[in-house]
């Protein structure tokens, strides 16, 4: 019996964008790893012919379907609507994951896992026995930053709320109202990390080994980062503002 029996039902949501080299490799190494879970890829219109290969992946497969969508509208939109899927459908539980192979199929059972005893598992490059591979220096600062950052203004006991790989249950999902996050990218998931740690639920980090992906490109770009950065900023900004003016109160 798998670490994971009696989570429930798992779906897996992985966006696309221009993935047509990577996504049948990464879907089939998800359905070997984890069989029991389906999968929901969302492409955003990709002119590469992604969606295609993600239609033949479920013709092919009852396990695996597609959400097309009309136009490239970011990650942290993609994710909604394949949450908001689930969610109708009645799921359990679900995973974000990238279609670009940076995400290992492989350690995901070790996230289903921890979900035994967390309403949010994160997969964190930055705890011990965490990892990244092929990345510059460079990206690793940004990166390390960026969450040293969204600790120190949101006060996020976190070490990587910036990651892609994290596993929801369907009720935490249900806590974080979602129809008003619009944030996307790397402001997504911090977002959202953030909202369950206010929320009171449970909420488990789990070390990964992160790989640069080594075909397509990657998405990453300095319009993601400037808005994750002033999204942040923003929140850390208005909590601390909420918090001065609530004050003690005297009795």
């Amino acid at each position: 019996m798998s670490g994971y029996a009696g989570l429930g039902r798992v779906l897996v949501v992985m966006p696309t964008y221009n993935e047509r080299d990577n996504l049948s490799t990464i879907v089939g190494r998800l359905r070997a790893a984890v069989p029991e879970a389906d999968v929901l890829v969302v492409d955003d219109g990709s002119p590469d012919g992604t969606g295609a290969v993600a239609d033949d992946l479920a013709a092919a497969d009852a396990a695996v379907r597609v959400l097309h969508r009309a136009r490239k509208s970011g990650l942290g939109g993609a994710y909604l609507a394949g949450f908001a899927r689930g969610r109708a459908e009645g799921y359990d539980v679900f995973v974000e994951m990238d279609a670009d192979g940076s995400h290992s199929p492989e350690e995901l059972p070790r996230l289903l896992s921890a979900l035994r005893g967390a309403d949010l598992v994160l997969g964190s490059r930055w705890v011990p026995g965490g990892a990244v591979r092929n990345w510059p220096a460079r990206r690793m600062m940004l990166s390390r930053g960026g969450n040293r950052y969204a600790r120190l203004l949101l006060g996020l006991p976190l070490a990587d709320s910036t990651g892609g790989f994290r596993a929801y249950r369907s009720r935490a999902l249900a806590c974080l109202d979602l129809d008003t996050v619009s944030s996307e990218g790397y402001g997504f998931q911090v977002e959202l990390a953030w909202r369950a740690h206010r929320g009171g639920l449970r909420v488990v980090e789990v070390p990964i080994t992160f790989i640069e992906r080594t075909a397509g490109e990657s998405k990453m770009s300095r319009d993601i980062v400037a808005e994750a950065l002033w999204r942040v900023t923003w929140w850390g900004v208005v909590s601390r503002a909420r918090r001065w003016t609530l004050g003690p109160r005297s009795g």
